[in-house]
């Protein structure tokens, strides 16, 4: 298992940063939401601003489980807020580029529209792990990128029999804790339990509607605005959906709401199929 913070720090000064990925977060390769999570701290490194607001990014190669060099650069500086270009680059190769806003003290309008799907409380639920206990599987079975989670899933979202399912919609969501450290006092590595979640989710909600299908489909972008930050508490509630896929490219949805209900971040992501591999 990895730890949040520590796999996505960066070291440098001045606009040129490096990182080291870590295998903890594989999952067809280095997982994109935590690709993506790098960038994100090394704009927070290298902005003097202490809040992140958005970021939009495209994935460009699949990098190694090596070192990645990042370059930042200031676009715009404003007295409240700064864009920043973030480029991943990795032996040469171009990884992920990404927009970055980040704002400093800002007051304004407040609001929140929207409503967490009501689900029991995470307290309430059996963990996966224990899930696939009862029925007799090993934890973790499909990836160990997993292994970075407490997940529980309420009982309307599970199903037993996943490789015999029936289709259903394309959706899916659970409560989500970060192992070994689930609460991060930084704003930037806060926005990165969203950030994570919002790129993850939307391929499982993809496999309820389509069934054994020849394919995969990597994210090939990423955008995720912040609205709020609830460090102090370790669950989040996520959920995707994938409203419309045409033409080899999926589109899909996602949103994180705390404990309370809050609404902390909404995204989306266009995911490109490819041919599955052998098993």
């Amino acid at each position: 298992m990895g730890d949040l913070s520590t796999d996505t720090a960066v070291t440098g000064r001045d606009g040129r940063y490096a990182a080291d990925i870590s295998r903890d977060w594989e999952i067809w390769g280095p997982n994109g939401g935590y690709i993506a999570s790098i960038a994100l701290r090394a704009a927070g490194e290298h902005s003097r601003f202490d809040l992140p607001a958005s970021i939009v990014g495209h994935f460009l190669g699949v990098a190694d489980f090596a070192p990645v060099a990042i370059s930042v650069e200031t676009r715009r500086g404003a007295k409240r807020a700064e864009a920043m270009r973030v480029e991943i680059s990795q032996r040469g190769k171009p990884i992920f580029d990404a927009m970055v806003w980040a704002v400093g003290d800002v007051s304004g309008l407040e609001h929140d529209a929207t409503e967490r799907p009501v689900r029991p409380d995470p307290d309430a639920l059996p963990t996966v792990a224990d899930r696939l206990a009862a029925m007799g599987e090993a934890p973790n079975m499909y990836h160990r990128f997993w292994s970075n989670f407490d997940e529980r899933v309420p009982d309307e979202d599970w199903i037993d029999d996943w490789p015999n399912r029936a289709p259903g919609a394309p959706v899916a969501g659970g409560w989500y804790r970060y192992v070994p450290a689930s609460t991060f006092d930084d704003p930037w590595v806060d926005a990165c339990r969203s950030l994570l979640l919002v790129d993850t989710l939307g391929w499982p909600a993809v496999c309820r509607y389509h069934i054994n299908e020849p394919y995969i489909a990597p994210s090939i972008d990423i955008s995720c605005a912040f609205h709020r930050f609830d460090a102090s508490e370790p669950w989040l509630y996520a959920r995707a959906s994938s409203p419309s896929g045409a033409n080899g490219l999926i589109g899909c949805e996602g949103r994180v709401w705390s404990r309370r209900g809050e609404l902390l971040a909404v995204g989306a992501s266009q995911l490109l199929c490819r041919p599955a591999p052998a098993p």
